[in-house]
């Protein structure tokens, strides 16, 4: 790849980071993404329920595949120490979307300079809202999968060594639902716990019936997580209290599973209140499904990768991630994958480097080339023979 890049995307990367955005509406983001598109003769449109950009990049008949990169932040507080460090209290680029949406121009530049060596389109996908606001099913909704035949997408790691592509075939990430348990019983008197009815020990008792419910019921092949991480109860010391609520989530890789778990975070809630005279009332609030790489594509991007990085760069991941994606929602409709890339500073172990999402992530600036590199090369080899992934 041209090296020439370096300085664009290094300073848009910087500049998204001083400035984060939560969320679907990022205008601050958007004007920095079309500006440096501006001048390569792309046919670009912006959403009308977010700021999103689509942009196709056009060379004659053939086939439409779609690259996609995430731009929102998250609401956190940043401690890396960087002098480009956010500038915004509470939001932080803390899982990488400035490099994803850097990467995503730079392979715009990239392409829009090799024009003549595909027959098709190119459709770029900016999209916000990735952290927690479905943003991918307003673009989708808006029209942004209408033509396209295949999908591809990078997500940074720090966790793998820079300059690494690692992917699979099957279930890459998890599905990510989140659950709500209010443990209803009767007030009383501290002292009198005859006369009440405590919800707190029934609560207590489900917290553990759920990971029996995980570790009897599952398949260990098809595995489950769930985690309890909030309980909320009373308000003294001398007081039983009326009510407790759990809240909690749970990731599956595959859909089976998930309306498994689903099904038991009913059933035993319920079995443990009525075994206490309770009443549970359950509420599950339904994330992102599981993102399913299409195995031939996946295929594809192996045998591109050696050509565009050096020997040894790509692996296969042996397991699905338990994080989640909305990329999801575009693998449900059109093949594609997504893959990693490593972005791990060269001076840090990738075992002990600060992951994704905490406030102390950390990137190494020139492994976003090799992302525009394997990008423009997957969409290119792509258009030249879509029966590739077949």
């Amino acid at each position: 790849m041209n090296d020439d890049l370096t300085p664009l995307l290094v300073d848009l990367r910087r500049e998204l980071h001083r400035h984060p955005e939560l969320g679907l509406n990022l205008p601050k983001t958007q004007a920095a993404v079309l500006d440096r598109l501006a001048g390569l003769g792309l046919d670009i449109t912006t959403g009308a329920s977010t700021t999103s950009i689509t942009a196709d990049l056009r060379n004659g008949p053939g086939p439409t595949i779609l690259l996609r990169g995430d731009m929102d932040a998250l609401p956190m507080h940043e401690d890396t120490g960087l002098d480009f460090a956010s500038e915004v209290e509470g939001a932080m680029h803390a899982c990488g979307h400035d490099a994803h949406t850097s990467m995503l121009v730079g392979a715009a530049h990239h392409l829009a300079a090799r024009r003549d060596e595909f027959s098709g389109t190119i459709r770029f996908m900016f999209q916000p809202g990735e952290e927690g606001f479905a943003g991918a099913t307003f673009m989708i909704d808006e029209g942004v999968l209408e033509g396209v035949d295949a999908a591809f997408a990078l997500h940074i790691t720090p966790n793998a060594p820079a300059g690494w592509i690692a992917t699979r075939g099957g279930a890459l990430m998890a599905s990510a639902d989140t659950f709500k348990i209010v443990v209803r019983g009767r007030g009383g008197h501290a002292s009198m716990p005859y006369l009440a009815l405590d919800p707190v020990p029934v609560a207590a008792e489900m917290v553990t019936a759920f990971q029996t419910m995980i570790t009897r019921s599952i398949n260990a092949f098809d595995p489950a997580v769930l985690t309890v991480a909030k309980i909320t109860a009373g308000t003294t010391t001398n007081v039983i209290p009326e009510i407790a609520v759990i809240e909690g989530t749970f990731r599956t890789v595959s859909e089976a599973t998930r309306s498994e778990v689903m099904a038991g975070i009913q059933r035993v809630a319920d079995g443990v209140a009525a075994a206490h005279d309770a009443v549970a009332e359950v509420a599950i609030d339904v994330g992102y499904p599981v993102t399913i790489n299409h195995a031939g594509f996946v295929r594809l991007v192996s045998e591109v990768v050696p050509l565009a990085l050096p020997d040894g760069a790509y692996i296969e991941t042996p397991n699905p991630v338990m994080g989640a994606e909305d990329f999801s929602y575009v693998l449900q409709q059109v093949p594609g994958a997504m893959a990693f890339l490593g972005v791990c500073p060269p001076d840090t172990n990738f075992n002990e480097a600060s992951a994704c999402h905490s406030n102390k992530m950390l990137l190494h600036e020139p492994a976003m080339n090799s992302g525009v590199a394997v990008l423009a090369e997957v969409a290119i080899a792509y258009l030249a023979d879509p029966t590739r992934i077949t």
